[in-house]
């Protein structure tokens, strides 16, 4: 018999709890390469907010259900209005990355190619939209009941109660998504994943990744809205069609004043092609008054706008039940995201996860009469405090340059899962001022 004199390293608990997060670390593992690889099978390159996404694939999956459900599912607007009030969203930040890829969309879905000159040449109802547009990116406490009325009341140009709170969750979305897109950097780096050249079915989509859809499915030959809703979001393709149809679109105004032009051809894969693409697309004509942007809700001169108290309108009690209520099943799609990146692992305090949610909460002038505001002085260092209302407040690279996130020890992940909080946060309060306003709308 041999007797060991030394202490066990390992007890036999401590070495099921190690087998037990090995079998969890390697399943999210299989389910971030699973979405992955179908990103591949679907645009032969994976879209980078899906790369940086995918460190946390349970959040992606509800991301990528929310966003397909947004885009591409039953809705009272038609396919070309969502893309084009996605484009509108993203110009507000001057995002040229969501810009162009929706601009390549929209014109997927069959929206006229002379929309994308500018805001000027789409049609009045989406016009109209803009003021909301510009209030909830920048200062969504200026959100008002006379904003939504002026959008309903009747008239050849009005909108539907239930139109409108979709273009509202678009917008709140788009915005938000412009915040994770500057803090991951994935509009400044112009870096492009191989693409793979042999085929793949067309119409198979990433989403389906989201929706549990594993077999591949032919190609259809229904009609064009019924494919494009299992399109995804992203491709080079799309960019060359982006451009493509601009082209088309200025031959038939030459050809109009007698002056006949051949279209070319494009080559699609030519990244450098690409990058001229999305170069061409200019944010700035999709947007007005460029000046108005975020102001110190704390330091505002209108005395006039009152704290917004989570106690007295919440996502929770008022605002999922109401968007639930006009835009079926959305509201379930939100609520899981907003669970989802609330219960994602986090190798810090979990206090640290709430003080970020309520510091981008109190930045737009939500306040929670339940938490002690000192902790987010304590728990939030200097240098994450101001990464964090960068990325919250002025996402735009040709204005603010981002500082970097000095906070240490941080992985990679754990940046990806402070960008995801902001951009929830943001989000959830662009939606229950837009909501709130709302439910004065109809009681009123």
């Amino acid at each position: 018999m041999i007797i060991c004199t030394k202490n066990m390293d390992y007890r036999l608990g401590t070495q099921c709890q190690f087998v037990q997060n090995q079998v969890m670390v390697n399943s999210e593992k299989e389910r971030a390469s699973l979405l992955c690889m179908k990103a591949l099978a679907n645009r032969g390159r994976l879209d980078k907010v899906s790369q940086q996404m995918a460190s946390h694939p349970q959040y992606l999956e509800s991301f990528l259900r929310t966003q397909h459900y947004i885009l591409y599912m039953d809705g009272p607007l038609p396919l070309p209005y969502r893309h084009y009030i996605a484009i509108m969203a993203a110009a507000r930040h001057h995002c040229r990355y969501l810009v162009s890829l929706h601009s390549a969309q929209f014109l997927r879905v069959g929206g006229d190619p002379l929309w994308l000159q500018g805001l000027e040449a789409a049609p009045a109802r989406l016009q109209h939209l803009d003021h909301i547009n510009k209030v909830l990116a920048h200062q969504p406490w200026l959100t008002a009941r006379s904003h939504i009325q002026a959008l309903l009341k009747t008239g050849e140009q009005c909108w539907s109660l239930a139109e409108l709170v979709q273009a509202v969750v678009l917008l709140a979305h788009c915005h938000s998504l412009c915040s994770f897109v500057f803090g991951s950097g994935s509009e400044s780096d112009t870096t492009t994943t191989p693409r793979v050249h042999h085929g793949t079915p067309p119409g198979y989509c990433l989403c389906d990744a989201a929706n549990g859809n594993t077999a591949l499915s032919p190609p259809t030959s229904g009609p064009m809205e019924k494919m494009l809703r299992r399109r995804s979001l992203d491709s080079s393709c799309d960019v060359g069609c982006l451009r493509e149809q601009i082209h088309k679109s200025q031959d038939e105004i030459k050809e109009r004043k007698g002056d006949r032009l051949h279209s070319q051809t494009l080559l699609h894969s030519d990244v450098e092609e690409e990058e001229e693409a999305m170069f061409s697309t200019d944010p700035s004509r999709f947007v007005t008054d460029p000046e108005f942007s975020y102001q110190e809700f704390a330091r505002r001169e209108e005395d006039h706008f009152q704290v917004f108290r989570v106690q007295d309108y919440s996502w929770e009690d008022h605002g999922f039940s109401l968007v639930n209520r006009l835009y079926s099943d959305i509201g379930h799609l939100l609520d899981e995201r907003f669970r989802n990146v609330a219960s994602l692992p986090f190798p810090h305090s979990p206090d640290l996860k709430r003080a970020i949610w309520n510091y981008v909460h109190s930045i737009y002038g939500i306040r929670y009469d339940d938490y002690d505001y000192g902790e987010v002085n304590r728990l939030l260092e200097r240098g994450l405090k101001l990464y964090i209302k960068a990325v919250a407040c002025y996402p735009d690279s040709g204005k603010t340059p981002l500082c970097p996130l000095s906070w240490t020890p941080i992985k990679a992940s754990e940046k990806v899962h402070v960008n995801l909080l902001v951009m929830e946060a943001r989000l959830q309060a662009e939606l229950l001022y837009a909501l709130r306003a709302i439910t004065q709308y109809m009681i009123a």
